[in-house]
């Protein structure tokens, strides 16, 4: 990593009303409840811990989950959805089978299912996402299970679920075409034309049932698989007209111990969507179509922490502490950028899921019978869902770089902006990405006459190694002064390595 000399940082960004990328889509702000490790049992359901509901969901996670404030969420996979019998999870529990779950080497009870997510969804302020199984199973199983969610009644599958207790049809709106079906570690792997077909079958079926639903077509499992991006453009050319979005998933660690090149990861995930965009235009113009594919992120995050003790786990118990990151700060600033990336291509990335949102590599932990706590990512993703709704911004960034071991021309500056005209309110994200240096910053706000500073937000820690334990918040945001704005500029320092939210609106 190149340091320029403290003398020399100085940042400058300009915004105005009429640099429009697109209306953000408030999906994007989603995350992901998987039937993996501690995510359900032992996360959001815990039968007799003392937050419990009366059908055992915990109080305090809802709690945390709402004041996040998460659109959608995707259920109930993930790799886990490749083997899942739908049908497992509906009706008198004490009658439901427990099943040895493969994805995952543990056994699946089924004490939670279709009917008791859709509830709890529901309370925690979500809608959801629902996956179906093209791994085991496909067309009939897809078209049934929809059937049970969504038609009113009157027939085999929906007057089941009215017998289950469910009178009124879940409509449910937005369906992925499977999970990672090009990855060898998927239960029913396909070939690139295998899934195209599958699922072009499967989706042409489901929207025979349900016109008004969204379906995912499977894409890549990362930029890094082999096929990448070969697999889109062979299965698009299967599902492009019958999907409204195709799927994107990317995760990223810190495993050599290098901050600087870490944090410019996110320049990666901008390729990425920039080359899957690509792919789906491709595909658009070779079928001479009218319609534009958009993109659905649906599984990101950091995720590496917990390799190692992940080897360790027993097989075949429920719900097993797997993928338990305990994240620190240095991950906190990288969710931030990687959410300031998806801010920045809001014309294409309408839905994206934060992987996931309870115990297993999420924002938020609990203890068995004890408390609920918030990691270090959680506020980023609280930031961004809670000022980053209305229209983002092109900002126009003059910013210093540097040159990390991957990646050259990294700016320090990494920003996006969102004007919320209902609130009369902008947003400035930013994170500077400089390890040890302030970096000075200038805002051009002239575009919006009258406006002033409401608050300035600032996550940051001296240790990019700190984390946060229940009972131990060593890490959260706190509101920092020596931010002004006159004139139409705004001044500051943004600090080293610092996630800021610097929030702007009308002052009289």
């Amino acid at each position: 990593m190149v340091n320029l000399p403290a003398d020399k940082l100085q940042a400058r960004l300009t915004v105005d009303k009429s640099f429009v990328i697109s209306a953000i889509d408030k999906r994007i702000y989603g995350s992901f409840i998987e039937h993996l490790g501690r995510a359900v049992y032992g996360g959001i359901y815990e039968p007799g811990h003392p937050e419990a509901d009366e059908r055992g969901f915990r109080n305090d996670v809802k709690k945390l989950i709402r004041e996040i404030g998460v659109p959608i969420i995707r259920y109930p996979g993930g790799n886990f959805v490749s083997g899942y019998n739908w049908e497992d999870g509906v009706g008198p529990v004490e009658e439901r089978p427990r099943r040895l779950e493969l994805a995952w080497r543990t056994v699946e009870p089924n004490e939670v299912g279709t009917n008791e997510f859709m509830k709890w969804a529901a309370e925690a302020g979500s809608e959801p996402m629902m996956a179906v199984n093209l791994g085991t199973r496909g067309v009939d199983a897809a078209r049934n299970l929809l059937e049970y969610c969504n038609h009113p009644g009157g027939t085999k599958w929906s007057d089941l679920r009215r017998k289950h207790g469910y009178e009124q049809p879940h409509r449910i709106k937005t369906w992925c075409l499977g999970n990672e079906m090009d990855g060898p570690w998927q239960i029913g792997q396909k070939t690139a034309a295998e899934y195209g077909r599958l699922a072009y079958e499967t989706g042409k079926a489901m929207r025979l049932i349900d016109p008004q639903i969204e379906l995912v077509s499977c894409g890549s499992s990362s930029s890094a698989m082999p096929t990448f991006p070969e697999w889109e453009a062979v299965t698009l050319d299967h599902t492009y007209e019958v999907a409204d979005y195709v799927s994107l998933h990317q995760y990223y660690g810190n495993r050599d111990h290098d901050s600087a090149n870490f944090l410019a990861r996110s320049m990666d995930l901008d390729h990425f969507i920039k080359t899957v965009v690509s792919t789906c235009d491709y595909v658009k113009a070779k079928k001479r179509s009218k319609k534009t594919m958009n993109l659905s992120f649906d599984e990101w995050n950091v995720w590496y922490h917990s390799n190692e003790a992940d080897i360790r786990i027993e097989p075949w118990t429920v719900g097993p502490p797997q993928l338990e990151d305990i994240y620190n700060f240095e991950d906190a600033l990288l969710v931030g950028s990687m959410l300031i990336t998806f801010l920045k291509h809001a014309d294409r990335v309408k839905i994206a899921c934060l992987a996931q949102l309870v115990n297993v590599i999420a924002p938020i932990m609990t203890e068995p019978g004890g408390a609920a706590w918030r990691q270090t990512i959680f506020y980023p993703y609280l930031h961004a869902s809670r000022y980053g709704r209305g229209v983002s911004l092109q900002p126009i960034i003059d910013s210093p770089k540097y040159d990390a071991q991957d990646y050259t021309d990294v700016p320090y500056l990494d920003s996006a902006i969102v004007f919320n005209e209902e609130n009369d309110e902008l947003t400035l994200f930013a994170v500077n990405r400089h390890l040890s240096e302030g970096l000075p910053l200038t805002c051009d706000i002239r575009g919006f006459e009258g406006y002033g500073l409401l608050e300035h937000i600032v996550l940051h820690h001296e240790d990019l190694k700190a984390f946060n334990r229940a009972g131990e918040e060593r890490v959260a945001p706190r509101r920092t002064e020596g931010t002004v704005c006159r004139d139409g500029y705004v001044e500051t320092v943004l600090q080293n390595a610092s996630w800021n939210v610097i929030r702007l609106g009308r002052v009289q």
